[in-house]
């Protein structure tokens, strides 16, 4: 079976690291066949090439259309064995092509369907959990569609928002889930075990 992985990133890399770790510790069987950045400052890119994997920048041009610039990206992922598509900080928005749709992945820092949407990022997604009195909060593994944050969910885990949580502490803490989440959903694709329904996914035995 296919376990090729390509990863789409802009900052620091932390989720791609997490990846890293668990691939070699023998808890995600996977291969990073390509690390892609929008940003050519990206230190994820460094982590990358640390790892002797393929380390690509693709920045979007000045006025360049959503779809001129997704294209470019996937046309480039079409040229390796890619079975899934990774998002781990990929701050750009993308036009999945219908040959990725239920192959794109990506992991939001709260419980979709709330927080999501334009702008629902980083510390922008902490401090309004908490401005709005949530009681809980977490991560949420869904797949990626042309309708920003509502694709089908493939996994939540949640955490309790502390009286005396700030939008950094509670960063902090869903990023632990984060770490737990993503690389199990990863490899319940790539083990073919999760089937999209709608709006809902399966997990096949």
């Amino acid at each position: 079976m296919n376990r090729g992985i390509a990863i789409l990133l802009s900052g620091s890399g932390r989720t791609l690291e997490n990846l890293f770790e668990n691939i070699q510790a023998g808890h995600l069987h996977a291969s990073v066949e390509i690390v892609i950045s929008s940003n050519p400052a990206a230190y994820g890119l460094e982590r990358a090439r640390r790892h002797n994997v393929r380390a690509e920048v693709v920045a979007p041009a000045p006025g360049e259309p959503v779809v001129t610039y997704s294209n470019r990206i996937f046309d480039l992922i079409d040229s390796l064995p890619c079975n899934l598509v990774v998002l781990a900080g990929f701050m750009r928005i993308l036009e999945i092509p219908d040959r990725y749709l239920g192959r794109v992945m990506n992991i939001h820092p709260a419980l979709l369907p709330a927080f999501g949407g334009r702008g629902m990022f980083g510390h922008n997604v902490h401090q309004a959990v908490i401005d709005s009195g949530a009681r809980a909060s977490g991560c949420t593994v869904h797949y990626v569609t042309n309708d920003v944050d509502a694709g089908p969910i493939v996994e939540q885990r949640v955490i309790g928002v502390r009286d005396d949580d700030d939008a950094d502490a509670l960063a902090q803490r869903v990023f632990e889930q984060e770490k737990l989440a993503y690389p199990r959903s990863i490899q319940l694709h790539l083990d073919g075990k999760l089937q999209i329904h709608g709006r809902r996914v399966l997990r096949l035995p």
